[in-house]
Parts: structure tokens; sequence; C-alpha cells
């Protein structure tokens, strides 16, 4: 198995600011991204999600269920560093700040036929994540994501028409989903998974539209867990500001983070180039289109982060909580920058 030793030349968080006009080529990535997560962090705006398999100028928000829009100028072209953008405020505004988290998958794209949907695939089988698109049946059915080890999380969207984003994380188990737009506890249905935990090759859909709408479009960012690099799990809250540590193995350069147990509290995000510092405080919010928020939230430590808030958002006595986690330096491999807390 091939082994990450530089976590950047897989997923990297780069920070830019908008200069109003169109072909604004954005570099300092490291490499050609598949998949880029824009925020204007300044004011309030619709995430956006842009991916190699639907093209560079198709945009998903993350915070609605709208279907995908054509966006010229939004995200232009991936480019061998980064990635080129045009005019619109949401993406390059004058004097604009944004965060954007990309990952890198194969660069290319494959006919994959292992399951019983033909499916269309760009997977990086090191770093553990792909991006998946094929057309639901209504019925249930499976589906070849590439990785070669079972997916630990899966996110879907049915793109063509409005539809909820569907997210499994095997922490909450195969009858159970959270929506990535919504602020609603785990919900159990048998039909968005099947029932059927992913395996090697294929994740498994049921009947409902959300991940398996007839004859509609879907697309899937799906991620397995590599030591060292990323990790899926879950924690239960204390409600102390000596907070609950997460043991990740290495160093998080970016944490997004949801309450299952109860409905009413956001998906957070934090990662480590917009404080640069502990405690991290300035966060974003999947499932919403408001600007950068703050408030002392986790330290991010050399092998996990851990929680300095008492609030339920992240940290609720009691509270369970998923989480999905990227490396800033492995603990592991031949890596020769040492992993330290900040």
């Amino acid at each position: 198995m091939a082994q990450i030793n530089k976590s950047d030349e897989y997923f990297n968080t780069k920070l830019y600011t908008g200069n109003g006009t169109t072909g604004h080529a954005i570099t300092g990535v490291g490499f050609q991204p598949d998949w880029v997560w824009i925020k204007n962090r300044g004011g309030a705006g619709d995430h956006a999600l842009h991916d190699a398999i639907r093209g560079a100028t198709k945009r998903l928000k993350s915070n609605t269920t709208d279907a995908e829009a054509t966006v010229l100028e939004g995200v232009q072209s991936f480019d061998s560093d980064g990635f080129t953008l045009g005019n619109a405020g949401n993406y390059n505004g004058s004097s604009g700040t944004y965060a954007s988290w990309n990952w890198l998958a194969s660069n290319t794209t494959a006919s994959n036929t292992d399951g019983s949907i033909t499916s269309t695939v760009s997977a990086n089988t090191t770093s553990g994540f792909s991006i998946v698109k094929y057309t639901g049946t209504g019925a249930n059915a499976t589906v070849g994501h590439g990785l070669g080890v079972a997916p630990k999380m899966v996110i879907v969207k049915k793109y063509d028409v409005t539809g909820s984003w569907g997210v499994y994380h095997h922490s909450l188990g195969n009858s159970n989903h959270l929506y990535l737009q919504n602020t609603d506890a785990s919900i159990s249905s048998s039909t968005i998974w099947n029932s059927t935990s992913p395996t090697s090759s294929v994740f498994s859909i049921g009947a409902n539209a959300i991940s398996n709408g007839s004859s509609n479009t879907h697309i899937a960012y799906c991620f397995a867990e590599k030591k060292g690099f990323s990790k899926f799990g879950s924690y239960t809250g204390n409600g102390n500001a000596d907070g609950t540590f997460v043991y990740t193995g290495f160093k998080p350069a970016f944490i997004m983070v949801k309450d299952y147990t109860g409905v009413g509290n956001n998906w957070f995000i934090w990662d480590n180039k917009r404080d640069g510092y502990n405690i991290l405080n300035r966060y974003l919010r999947p499932n919403l289109s408001d600007a950068e928020g703050n408030y002392d939230a986790i330290d991010i430590l050399s092998n996990g982060f851990k929680n300095r808030n008492t609030s339920g958002s992240a940290n609720g006595s009691g509270t369970g909580y998923i989480y999905m986690a990227f490396a800033e330096n492995p603990l592991v491999g031949t890596n020769n920058i040492p992993a330290t807390a900040r």
C-alpha cells in the first residue's frame, strides 16, 4: 500500500483574496485539484463545490438542495497548481477574502463496472478519495467507487434536479444518514444505503431518490481512511472547556464536525490556515451561507484535536458527533517535518 509522506500533495487549504477580474489564477495549491470547495469568508454567500467529473464551471451548493448550475464567472478551470476564477462575487469579489479546500483524485476519469450501475470515476487509491458519477435506477443497486478499500464516508447529491445531500458515515451505520444542507440529527432509513455497508469495490443504494433517483444523475464524494492522512470517526462531548480529546493519528489540517444526536446544531469546518495558532476560533458552516464566525473552539494537536468550548456545536455534554479530518503532518512514513501542536 502506498504511503503518504506529504499530506499537502493530496489535500490543501488555500486562502486567497479576490481581485474582481476574470481570469484570476489561484496558485499555491500544490497540485491540480479535482474537487474544489470555495467559501466567501468575509460576507454571506453560498458555498461553491466544483469537481472535474461534472466540469469546472458546474457548481453545487452544500447549503442548499439546488440542482447544479453553470457559473461561467466562477471556477473556470482546474490548473496544475490550483484553479482559475472569473469575476463572480462569491468567488472573486474585489478585496474579498475566501477559503478554498482542495482534494486530488486522479486528474483522469474511468468507466467503472464493479457495481450493477456503471459509474464514471476519478479515484486516488493512495489518499483514499474518489469522485463518482452515476445515473440512478430507482431500485436497489450498487455503484463502483474505485478505491480498492471500503469508504468510511460518502457524500452524495442528485444534481440534475433539486434534492438533498445524503451523508453516509460508518460511525452511524448503514441504515442511517445525515443531510449536509441542514441541522437534522441522524435519520434512520433503509432506503438510502439499502442497509448495506460499502465494500472494497462498491457502495450500495436503495430506492430513495436522494441516492438513487430514477434516471437522475448523481455525484458522490467517497472517502476511505488512510493511516496518518485521514480519519472518519465519532466522539462524545463532555460539555467542559477542558473538552474531549479526539485522536486522529496526525496533526489535522481540516476538521469537519456534526452533532448527530440532536436537531439544531450546524455542521462546522475548521482548518489550519485561517487562524494559524491555537485556540482555533474561525469557523465556517457548510449548511449555511453566512460569513466566517468566531469563537474559541478547538486546539489542533500533533496527534488529533481537543475541544475548548462547552457549546453544543462540537462539545455538548453527552452529545454524539461524527467528524472527518485530513492531515497537515502525518505521524507515519518518511516525513521529516515534525508534527507539533501549535
